[in-house]
């Protein structure tokens, strides 16, 4: 198989990611995607599942050989060189609550390397993309990362405080140490980080599909994504993205005891 270039990967991630967003759209707010709770208590939708089904359909059309993992429907055409990694909603409770901080989410990897990322906020209608070398923009514009070099004027976020409380005394640490702590959580968070309104983001649990591509967005927009132990990965089970500056000082207080 041969690999596309990434300009072509970002293109069809861009469309699937739009595609998929604005047909969850027809059931926020209604009322009309019931909920249902999968074997890990998580909970899922129609709108969940038809917005991956979109996904995969518009990315077989194009690359009908390339390995493609998703939430929902698990992993189809594994081994190959290139797999996309899909969310189709990721933050189905805020979606469930009728709140607009939740996105479609699309990370490509090459070789095992996230190097394609794409969280389109349909609700909000804001995207933010990436490919590695191809620089990070903002619905089309380019974005950095804040400059923010002190955790004490850091704005930091989370998903769930009490998950992060759970983890380990990393969270009160951060906390106490930095100026603003909110919960504008799941891919928002990261959102916020890439594009400068945010300084840190964290998760103490995190799947791959939750966070794929961060990791080339944060990296485009001058920012770091890791685990809580520092490396440069997807599948590490929890994750921290912030503006790049503050990365070593975060990662000094989330490391446990």
């Amino acid at each position: 198989m041969s690999v596309p270039a990434l300009r072509s990967l970002l293109d069809v991630a861009i469309d699937a990611a739009h595609a998929a967003g604005r047909h969850t759209l027809a059931y926020f707010g209604t009322g009309t995607a019931a909920v249902e709770l999968k074997a890990d208590e998580t909970p899922v939708t129609r709108a969940d599942r038809e917005a991956e089904t979109l996904v995969r359909q518009i990315v077989g059309r194009r690359f009908p050989d390339h390995g493609i993992l998703g939430e929902e429907e698990g992993e189809t055409n594994a081994g190959g060189p290139v797999r996309w990694i899909v969310d189709p909603l990721d933050g189905t409770k805020s979606f469930v609550a009728g709140v607009p901080l939740y996105g479609t989410l699309i990370g490509v990897e090459v070789a095992g390397e996230p190097v394609v990322g794409v969280c389109y906020l349909p609700a909000l209608d804001e995207l933010v993309a990436a490919a590695r070398g191809l620089g990070c923009t903002w619905n089309g514009r380019p974005c950095r990362a804040s400059t923010t070099a002190t955790l004490a004027d850091a704005v930091v976020v989370t998903s769930d405080e009490r998950a992060a409380r759970r983890r380990s005394g990393g969270w009160d640490r951060l906390a106490d140490a930095t100026r603003m702590q909110r919960t504008w959580g799941d891919c928002y968070g990261y959102v916020l980080v890439a594009t400068g309104r945010a300084d840190v983001m964290i998760d103490p649990v995190m799947n791959a599909w939750d966070c794929a591509p961060f990791l080339p967005i944060l990296a485009e927009a001058g920012g770091r994504f890791t685990d809580w132990r520092g490396a440069a990965t997807i599948h590490g089970g929890d994750a921290v993205g912030t503006n790049g500056v503050l990365h070593d000082a975060v990662l000094d207080l989330l490391r446990d005891a």
